[in-house]
């Protein structure tokens, strides 16, 4: 059963205090970019000395707000492999978005979750990140958010981001109400109820539990203020049993693994098909018609996005292979083989949450390059596969 939160009398409207039968804890509401907030956090921490300090990160975040040279060990060619593009841009996309904001307002985003965990072990006392894994998150908000609403989730993301927003005071004031996070998917609206539902209500339902089950009796916990109404609500039921749930990422239907393989065979199966039935000179027309619908579109794709002569030459060899296996893409094929021949230098690795925010950005930065490279050679090659099936069911049925 929910209860009313109350702001703390001591501390002011960001602070409130919910009592348990077995714990009080004392959450703090911050704006990831105030440095209003960054103060609190530590003026509560060291006057309550709590036995726990839970903060809003996970273990991912948490150590690239805390080893800034974390870009040096980043290794593009693993996680190319690994198939992880997507949620790297996902992730410089928030970070952008917030960095964009923190800029005006002279913070570094998330210095007031980092300054929580410093002051906590400057005081001995235990850390606990309660936040649910960030790539779990994000590949959840992704699965559960329908086909035909990614594009425009996708959009509305990066349309923010080049979108010039001037902060006045009383924006300023606002957004020490509501984090970031909460902020961006407030302005996507009721349109997006699943991206909404994963990306904050079942993170309050995960950290609500991470919290009330932290060690001692006295705890101080640092979330963004978007987050403190919905944990208020979950801290007095058990939702122990969702927890499992909550940190397990749907897998792919069958279905669509199925069909992943079903189509590439009923293509090669129609191309036999027509090489039988119509000779050889109509087998071989299709074959061509087959790799230049793929190789043309996906290396103009590579051109456009400014890459390497190899890499183009790579697009346009690879596309027409890649298009008939769902073991990897052009777009990963293309984006290995620029990142081996123009890989980023921890410069623009550094700047990259910058240059987004420009147009020309995402072509002077190696980096958001590889980005552009993997889309439009992904796209390019999709757009292969819908010429070169169309013509081969043309040639098939005639």
């Amino acid at each position: 059963m929910s209860m009313p939160l109350f702001p703390s009398r001591e501390y002011g409207d960001d602070v409130y205090t919910v009592h348990l039968p077995d714990k009080i804890i004392v959450l703090i509401g911050t704006a990831h970019l105030s440095q209003y907030s960054t103060d609190l956090v530590k003026l509560v921490i060291e006057e309550e000395r709590p036995d726990t300090v839970c903060v809003e990160l996970d273990e991912k975040r948490y150590q690239a707000l805390s080893k800034r040279q974390s870009w040096q060990n980043l290794d593009l060619k693993q996680l190319i492999r690994d198939k992880q593009l997507p949620t790297l841009l996902v992730n410089l996309l928030l970070a952008s978005y917030q960095k964009k904001l923190g800029g005006q307002m002279g913070t570094v985003p998330g210095a007031e979750l980092l300054a929580a965990a410093q002051t906590a072990e400057a005081l001995n006392i235990p850390v606990t990140l309660c936040d649910r894994d960030v790539r779990v998150t994000l590949r959840r908000a992704w699965r559960n958010t329908p086909f035909w609403q990614k594009g425009y989730l996708l959009g509305a993301m990066l349309a923010s981001f080049f979108e010039k927003q001037e902060l006045d005071e009383e924006k300023l004031t606002e957004m020490r109400k509501k984090d970031a996070l909460a902020q961006l998917i407030d302005e996507l609206g009721a349109s997006l109820p699943q991206a909404k539902r994963v990306l904050i209500d079942e993170r309050d339902v995960f950290m609500a539990e991470r919290i009330k089950h932290a060690e001692g009796s006295r705890i101080v916990a640092v979330v963004g203020a978007g987050h403190v109404q919905g944990i208020g609500q979950a801290i007095h039921t058990d939702n122990s049993a969702r927890l499992e749930e909550l940190n397990i990422v749907r897998p792919i239907p069958s279905l669509v693994k199925f069909l992943a393989w079903f189509i590439p065979l009923v293509i090669l199966f129609s191309l036999a098909t027509i090489g039988f039935r119509h000779g050889l000179h109509e087998f071989n027309a299709n074959i061509l018609y087959w790799t230049l619908a793929h190789g043309i579109p996906a290396a103009l794709g590579a051109t456009i996005a400014g890459a390497h002569p190899l890499t183009i030459l790579a697009a346009f060899a690879g596309a027409p292979i890649t298009s008939l296996t769902p073991v990897i893409g052009a777009g990963y094929v293309c984006a290995f083989v620029q990142v081996l021949v123009r890989p980023p230098i921890v410069l623009e690795f550094e700047e990259v949450t910058k240059d987004m925010g420009s147009f020309t950005g995402w072509w002077r930065n190696k980096l958001l390059r590889i980005f552009l490279i993997f889309f439009l050679t992904s796209l390019g090659s999709s757009l292969g596969t819908f010429l070169g099936g169309y013509r081969i069911a043309t040639s098939l049925f005639s």
